[in-house]
This record gives C-alpha cells, sequence and structure tokens, in this order.
C-alpha cells in the first residue's frame, strides 16, 4: 500500500505519476522500468516516489493494481449495459467485443497488462497477477452465476472451467493483435477490433459444448 503521502498529493499530480508509471513500466516491464525516468517525466524528485512507496516492487504492484481497477470498473460498466434477454452467446460475444475495443482505445492500460503478464520473476508476476485476477473475477463470476440462474447456461455446466477459459481468453484477446508470437493459429496480430469479430465468433463456438443448453 502506498503512505498516506501518497494519498494527500493533489489528484492531477498523483495522475501525472501513474500516467509516466504506466507509460514507463508498459513499454519496458518491471525489472527495465527507471523510477528515474519515471521521477524525471512527472516533475519530481526521486526521493519523493520512496514518500509515497517503501520500494519499486510496492510501485510497480500499486501501478498495476490501480489499472486492473480502472479496467474492472470500466468494464462492469460496459457490461451492466449489455442486453442480458439475448441467449448468453450473444451476450459473450458483446463482452468481448467490449474488451476487444477497450483495449485498443486504451493503450496504457494494456501496455501495463502485458508488462503484467509477461514479468518473467515469478515472485513478482505473482504478486501482480494475483490482485489483477481478483479483479477480472469479481465481474467474471457474478455474471456466469447469473446466467446458469436465468438457465441461460446448462444446469451442469462447471462455472469454473468456464471461468477459467475466459480467464485465459480476455489476456489473449487484449494483447494478441498487438504483440508478435502470441497467435500463430488465428491471425489476430494487427486486426482492427471490428476485425477480429469474426475470431471471437470462432472462439465462442469452441466454447459451445461447454455452456450450452441441450436443445438449443
Amino acid at each position: 500500500m502506498p503512505t498516506s503521502t501518497w494519498f494527500r498529493l493533489n489528484v492531477g499530480k498523483r495522475e501525472r505519476v501513474l500516467e509516466v508509471a504506466m507509460r514507463e513500466f508498459g513499454g519496458l516491464g518491471y525489472s527495465s522500468g527507471s523510477l528515474n525516468t519515471i521521477a524525471r517525466e512527472a516533475g519530481i524528485a526521486k526521493g519523493s516516489l520512496f514518500q509515497y512507496f517503501n520500494d519499486k516492487l510496492e510501485f510497480f504492484a500499486y501501478v498495476c493494481d490501480e489499472v486492473s481497477r480502472r479496467i474492472r470498473e470500466e468494464m462492469q460498466r460496459r457490461i451492466d449495459a449489455l442486453d442480458v434477454a439475448q441467449p448468453f452467446e450473444g451476450w459473450l460475444f458483446d463482452v468481448f467485443c467490449e474488451w476487444t475495443e477497450y483495449m485498443a482505445e486504451h493503450p496504457l492500460e494494456r501496455a501495463m497488462l502485458a508488462a503484467a503478464d509477461f514479468e518473467l520473476d515469478n515472485s513478482i508476476r505473482s504478486v501482480v497477477r494475483d490482485t489483477a485476477n481478483q479483479h477480472y473475477l469479481q465481474v467474471i463470476s457474478p455474471s456466469l452465476r447469473a446466467w446458469r440462474e436465468r438457465g441461460g447456461i446448462r444446469g451442469d455446466a462447471d462455472p469454473d472451467v468456464l471461468a477459467s477459459l475466459m480467464m485465459m481468453l480476455l489476456p489473449f484477446l487484449a494483447l494478441a493483435p498487438y504483440y508478435e508470437g502470441l497467435d500463430p493459429i488465428l491471425n489476430l496480430r494487427g486486426r482492427t477490433p471490428a476485425e477480429q469479430r469474426p475470431v471471437i465468433r470462432q472462439l465462442i463456438a469452441g466454447l459451445r459444448p461447454v455452456y450450452a443448453v441441450p436443445g438449443t
């Protein structure tokens, strides 16, 4: 957790530090990201960072957590606006489309997601990914339970399996269009959100045996 000094900063200054940190860590990762660069570009003394955070890892973890919180809140808002009268498959397609559009519109958040997912140090990655996973599951798990209660998902479907598959697909859909080597099969690299939609339909069709209600 940041120190109380961090929360006493005015909102504009906090946002400036966060934006610069997202750009630095998102572009170079935890190990190569420079606190000197962040301090210089944010217009603060490097020593000030250690008045806000105990060390570099705490700072990185906080930035990752803040990004995950923002993603969760925006995706929850978008999901709440979707039509739940449609079949589950249509709703899931809409969710994935909203997700890919969000990632296209928010390159800094996308880069931080990549920095957390691609971090090589297990101890560091576990800290930031555990927090991010909890943010995403706060949206995914209740949504899947609600769909099963409404009968939109087969009663014997394992919601944990479906949640796990979604947790694997979301980072893939977020990053594969923007980073080389992540998708050797479906050719998402370089596709716009609109061009990704046929692939999203293909992926959802592959999940159909997990959730489809018999006879539908």
